[in-house]
């Protein structure tokens, strides 16, 4: 471990204190996580404490850990999971929180503390549905306002539930249930000589 990665490991033991739930350090880097009742104040620490000073928040993105690297886990589903910069300290850090109910997923929005989270908020509602109450203007942002479910999450299907289009009869956009018919792709490299022919059928 490198003496910077020490220092802010033993930084945010000292000032966190037992609101740290687990501080792992991997692949050069810190990874910071708490609980969901703690994650409001870790994060105004984070950024007001000195010693630490995050002045930046550089993403937020929602996770849906159902099945984390294929392998089913157990524990809570839904998690944001936030990078920080320091740019007078120079050291980032990675902050994680699950949300603590899977049916309802929710965490406090961090907005008031940096206030270009907005947009990574929307994006992880709209994808993963995991509200965060405090936001002012939470509502989709990648997604039509009529589209239904949250294609991030990992029981989303993978031709989604309705298609949109416009119908020039009805001059308006309309939704219809999703059409997609499942076909046989294989690359041409492996195919037989008789591929497709219906002849030798």
């Amino acid at each position: 471990m490198s003496a910077t990665l020490e220092a802010l490991s033993k930084t945010l033991n000292t000032h966190l204190g037992d609101r740290v739930k687990s501080l792992e350090v991997a692949f050069g880097e810190v990874t910071l996580e708490v609980d969901a009742a703690d994650y409001l104040p870790v994060m105004m620490s984070l950024r007001d404490e000195p010693a630490l000073a995050f002045e930046e928040l550089i993403d937020l993105c929602g996770v849906d850990y159902s099945t984390y690297a294929n392998v089913p886990r157990t524990g809570r589903r839904f998690a944001a999971v936030v990078h920080l910069l320091s740019v007078s300290r120079n050291w980032r850090l990675r902050v994680r929180a699950f949300a603590p109910d899977d049916d309802f997923p929710s965490l406090p929005s961090v907005t008031a503390i940096w206030n270009c989270a907005d947009w990574f908020e929307r994006e992880a509602f709209d994808l993963y549905g995991i509200v965060f109450p405090g936001h002012t203007d939470l509502r989709r942002i990648l997604t039509d306002y009529g589209f239904i479910g949250h294609p991030f999450r990992k029981d989303f299907p993978l031709s989604g539930y309705v298609e949109m289009r416009y119908d020039p009869d009805q001059q308006r956009v309309i939704y219809e249930p999703v059409t997609i018919e499942p076909r046989e792709v294989t690359p041409r490299i492996v195919r037989e000589s008789t591929y497709g022919n219906t002849d030798n059928a």
